[in-house]
């Protein structure tokens, strides 16, 4: 019987719960050992017997796993540790600071290269699966607009900017894409949308004792960079409802790309998602580019890939032949 891909999680917040729970639900891999900045002896595992080490330990497993996925954050973590462990294993990320991705890809492309390993960054699903669709969109109908909503989703530097207002106990936003710009997309009419108009914000504030309602609201629906140029809604809730109601992180969206083939003849394009948890769901497309990057390293792909890079049939346990009989 062939043996299990061996994989190891770096850093175990939500993204790296989520792996733990995608690698619990696939054949051919398996968790080998999880790495955290935190003390080792207070973190459980779901998977029962797994190994939790010290992240100073990583070095030492170099020939004991077959990739890395890299579940830190990409403002702070991504950008030291991906070009540092490209340069000792195969890994994935999910690296999502768009402008900054040549950048990124770069650093860690030499590191893999002079190393002999191989990486995927930027997976997930935007960036991620709507880049592919993106890109699907613009090849296929290359007389078009290509549309990008996000939501209904939690958004979690917005929250965090919420949090911050004073007199703000705590709270929470939502991104949700506006219907009646989706509508027209659909309609294959090739709108000119402004901000305002493709999505609007809702946020779910619970105040501190004494706060000024009124104007924790106007500092919030007036914030630059954030919430100025949406329609902002924010609702005033107690403690308890925002633990009851809004301690999940679900998100979604759709990509619509809207052209034409031939003199008035519309063609519209659609992939959306909707999601329950946003980490579970990123993890889930990580576990399966994990399997990717192992069949690119034994073919000698060496360096970083993004995924316009895979060929979609190395995200797949079954063999080509499975492929072609069942999906085709």
């Amino acid at each position: 019987m062939t043996s299990k891909i061996r994989i190891g999680i770096v850093g175990h917040g939500n993204l790296g719960r989520g792996v733990e729970l995608a690698l619990a639900r696939t054949s051919d891999l398996e968790l080998a050992a999880i790495f955290t900045r935190r003390d080792p002896a207070t973190l459980t595992p779901a998977t029962a017997g797994v190994p939790v080490h010290s992240m100073d330990e990583l070095v030492n497993f170099r020939d004991q796993l077959d990739v890395l996925i890299l579940c830190g954050g990409s403002k702070n973590d991504l950008p030291k540790q991906g070009p540092a462990l490209a340069a000792l294993f195969n890994v994935v990320d999910s690296f999502d600071t768009h402008n900054r991705i040549p950048d990124y890809f770069a650093a860690v492309d030499a590191a893999a290269q002079a190393a002999d390993r191989t990486t995927i960054i930027s997976i997930g699903w935007d960036p991620g699966l709507f880049s592919l669709n993106r890109l699907l969109g613009e090849a296929i109908l290359p007389d078009g607009e290509t549309y990008t909503f996000w939501g209904k989703g939690l958004s979690q530097g917005h929250s965090d900017a919420v949090r911050r207002v004073p007199g703000v106990r705590a709270g929470v936003q939502y991104t949700l894409p506006a219907e009646e710009a989706i509508a027209r997309v659909r309609s294959g009419e090739r709108p000119q949308l402004t901000t305002r108009e493709k999505h609007t914000r809702e946020c779910y504030v619970v105040l501190e004792e004494g706060a000024d309602a009124a104007a924790v609201e106007q500092a919030i629906v007036t914030m630059p960079d954030y919430f100025a140029d949406y329609d902002t809604t924010v609702h005033f809730i107690s403690e308890e409802t925002l633990h009851r109601e809004h301690s999940a992180m679900p998100h979604g969206g759709f990509v619509i790309r809207s052209g034409e083939t031939g003199a008035g003849t519309r063609q519209v394009m659609e992939f959306s998602i909707k999601l329950d948890s946003n980490p579970e769901f990123t993890a889930s497309v990580l576990v399966a580019y994990a399997r990717a990057a192992y069949r690119l390293h034994r073919e000698g792909r060496h360096g970083a890939h993004t995924l316009f890079d895979v060929p979609p049939g190395l995200l797949s346990p079954k063999s080509p032949e499975q492929l072609r009989k069942e999906l085709l």
